[in-house]
């Protein structure tokens, strides 16, 4: 167990919009959040998914809708608060411990500002170990958490829960047009799980990545040295382009912000042109027409110099920018997870997941606690 101070909430803060892959909502207003209340003498707590009890009541909390409307509207911060009240109000019992949905963006730090308001742990892990734009998209799902009963609230706490519907691609259908009426965005509080449903299903350690990744990135600006590299030293993945933004297509459609970026090659890129399509995330990388990376492996926009994450719904003409691409936690790369996250689940029926090479950084940890567990005295 550790506790979140102001330092790692800058370094998970950085973290975390590198592995949102362009989405998950802005992480400056996430941050900005969670920091108040922290200066307020609120504590965080996190912990591991080895320590949360079989019995807990574990649940995924944060925000839904697309990342351009977390710019046009700023959102209270305590949306995902009223929608896990109202969920518990459901269940007769409250909940033992939050979870992050993703550890994308500021819906890796939503459940911190919850965590705060609750005094409730936090879970170090998640269901994506990225950011992906629809629901039934998690681990949580895929490996059969229920996704119902669920909640949502607005920025008004107009409150919508969910009893029961038959899976979560039709809680998907429902939320998103529920989302759209509550103007864009909405807090969510689903699923609810039990901590052994937890452990079986969670991408671990993924807080932990976020931290780190942050934290070498931000070492490296201080010490002078490359921030790409560094970033790649912790997430094991490697640089897919290196360009120049020349053409940002992005609309809202069906409450989701779609578009395209197009790139123009320099350096050692020079003469090439890469295209990156996004539905909230990035989600296939083509160079001159070639695959270069595709979901659920990880595509990341960050700018050249600082490593700073480029998202989105703030990427825009002239940026110059490095594209990453970090390979995908183990738990998306089975059959199963593929059928809901691979490039077919988002209409790329012709193209053919070839994971990237490497170990995702939030599996590395895994094995380094396993390690250090059977290295311990009994």
């Amino acid at each position: 167990m550790w506790e979140l101070d102001e330092e790692k909430l800058e370094a998970i803060t950085i973290g975390a919009g590198i592995l949102g892959t362009g989405g998950g909502g802005n992480p400056y207003y996430g941050k900005l959040s969670v920091r108040r209340l922290l200066r307020e003498g609120r504590r965080v707590t996190i912990v591991s998914p080895e320590d949360v009890p079989d019995d807990a009541l574990v649940v995924s909390v944060g925000g839904m809708g697309a990342p351009t409307i977390g710019i046009e509207r700023i959102h209270r911060g305590d949306e995902p608060l009223a929608a896990l009240r109202a969920l518990e109000a459901h269940l007769g019992r409250r909940a033992t411990h939050l979870v992050p949905g993703e550890i994308g963006g500021a819906n890796a730090l939503r459940p911190m500002a919850v965590a705060a308001l609750a005094d409730l742990p936090v879970v170090d892990g998640d269901g994506m170990g990225r950011a992906f734009p629809e629901l039934q998209m998690d681990t949580f799902a895929i490996y059969g958490v229920p996704a119902t009963p669920a909640a949502l609230a607005d920025i008004f706490h107009n409150l919508v829960v969910f009893p029961w519907l038959q899976d979560a691609v039709t809680l998907e259908r429902y939320a998103r047009a529920v989302t759209v009426q509550m103007g864009g965005a909405a807090g969510f509080a689903f699923p609810a799980m039990s901590g052994a449903d937890l452990r079986r299903t969670v991408i671990p350690y993924t807080v932990t990545l976020a931290l780190r990744l942050g934290e070498a990135v931000l070492r490296a600006r201080r010490e002078h040295h490359d921030p790409i590299a560094a970033a790649l030293a912790v997430t094991g993945g490697c640089v897919l382009f290196r360009g120049k933004v020349i053409d940002v297509e992005r609309r809202l459609a069906a409450g989701f912000a779609r578009g395209v970026v197009r790139l123009e090659g320099l350096a050692e890129d020079r003469g090439s042109e890469l295209r990156i399509d996004f539905q909230n995330e990035n989600l296939i990388a083509r160079r001159d027409g070639e695959v270069l990376a595709v979901v659920p492996d990880l595509i990341c926009l960050v700018d050249q110099e600082t490593a700073e994450p480029v998202t989105t719904e703030v990427v825009r003409y002239g940026l110059r920018v490095v594209v990453l691409g970090i390979p995908a936690p183990t738990l998306l790369r089975t059959p199963e997870a593929l059928a809901v996250v691979g490039p077919q689940a988002f209409g790329y029926r012709d193209v053919v997941y070839r994971p990237l090479p490497g170990l995702y950084g939030g599996d590395r940890i895994a094995a380094e606690r396993r390690a250090d567990a059977l290295r311990k005295p009994r």
